[in-house]
């Protein structure tokens, strides 16, 4: 149990060990709430007045630590470097990546283990936690197009071309020809994605604007019967239940002066769910350039052999790691497993190439 009770009038001492815990968790609030206000101050509308929210929430467990610390509050502490890092970072940004990582945050709060934090703000936290996870979750629909495309791109180029690359090395083919061999696979690969990439965008939009009600049945609506016409049958067909069907469409007959919505579904901009296919398919070719040229710059500036194949592992091995910890931070999974992940995966690929080039390499030996 903690040194406070809070279902009676008695309060014992705190022990030092109380006394500390309560600076870390008061520097931690004070941390978190200067992250929102950071935050806040580069958003506007509706965004700024809930990390504006979340401030003052975190304002309110500041002040449950200073009153159990009362005159032991002593000089004020800097909260966890964590904590630090996304406040600078919101300062000077305020991307989807803090916004990710405070939803981490949120979700790992000790207060619901701890005697010492009220049932309430143990509560608070794990809402915090959702409401980042909804302001996070509107940063990665602005991302999801090009920055999928852009994320994915580059690591199918790691991936493939190391494999490529190590597979080449293995069957004993000179320098000259792993690196041919390299600029090819990456030519042909950002080609490939980048057409697939706006060829799979294209038609998303287009079977979006073949499922969008068509604009001139709106204007058809007047011209209706008022008591034998099919409009339930367009709500219906769209989703609704009968009777809801029924009903909508008795609203619309009632209110002919007005404009009609034939639709059932709420507008929003496709633009931000999908993105944009010639900017989707740019960012896919040249991410995957990008990560496909990593694993032939050791051929490139002359090495060949275990030299270059240690080289271009390394390289590759490191890239993957960070491309692995982005999607962890923006899908609020743990950026370090995420990574690892994603090294296992590469150096899998490029192990089974390796056995394969050897295999090739001896029979045709």
């Amino acid at each position: 149990m903690g040194a406070v009770s809070l279902q009676d009038d008695t309060v014992s001492a705190p022990t030092g060990a109380d006394v500390r815990r309560w600076r870390r968790y008061l520097a931690d609030e004070r941390a978190e709430a200067a992250v929102y206000r950071n935050l806040a101050a580069r958003r506007d509308g509706e965004e700024r007045e809930i990390l504006a929210a979340l401030a003052e929430a975190e304002g309110r467990h500041e002040q449950h630590w200073l009153d159990l610390l009362g005159d032991r509050v002593g000089r004020p502490q800097r909260g966890s470097l964590r904590t630090r890092v996304l406040a600078s970072l919101a300062k000077r940004f305020g991307s989807v990546f803090v916004l990710a990582l405070m939803q981490r945050a949120e979700d790992r709060s000790p207060y619901a283990d701890d005697d010492d934090a009220t049932a309430r703000m143990a509560a608070d936290e794990r809402i915090h936690g959702e409401v980042v996870r909804g302001l996070a979750n509107r940063g990665r629909m602005r991302l999801s197009g090009t920055f999928r495309a852009a994320v994915f791109g580059a690591n199918d180029g790691l991936v493939s071309n190391l494999a490529l690359i190590i597979g080449i090395s293995a069957s004993g083919a000179d320098r000259h020809f792993v690196l041919l061999s390299g600029i090819a696979g990456l030519l042909a690969g950002a080609l490939s994605m980048g057409a697939g990439e706006y060829v799979s965008v294209r038609s998303q939009r287009e079977l979006l604007e073949a499922s969008a009600p068509h604009p001139e049945a709106g204007r058809a609506v007047a011209d209706l019967d008022v008591d034998a016409n099919e409009l339930a049958l367009v709500y219906r067909a769209r989703g609704m239940d009968e009777a809801a069907a029924h009903a909508h469409a008795a609203e619309v007959i009632a209110g002919l002066g007005g404009s009609a919505d034939t639709g059932s579904t709420p507008t929003r901009d496709e633009h931000e769910a999908i993105g944009n296919g010639m900017s989707a398919a740019l960012s896919s070719f040249c991410f995957f350039a990008s990560g496909a040229v990593i694993p032939i710059l050791p051929y490139a500036f002359g090495l060949e052999g275990w030299p270059a194949i240690t080289v271009a592992g390394v390289l590759v091995g490191i890239a993957l790691l960070g491309t692995g910890a982005v999607v962890g931070v923006l899908s609020g999974a743990s950026p370090l497993r995420r990574a690892l992940r994603q090294l296992a995966i590469g150096f899998g690929a490029a192990v089974v190439t390796y056995g394969l080039g050897l295999l090739f390499g001896t029979g045709a030996a």
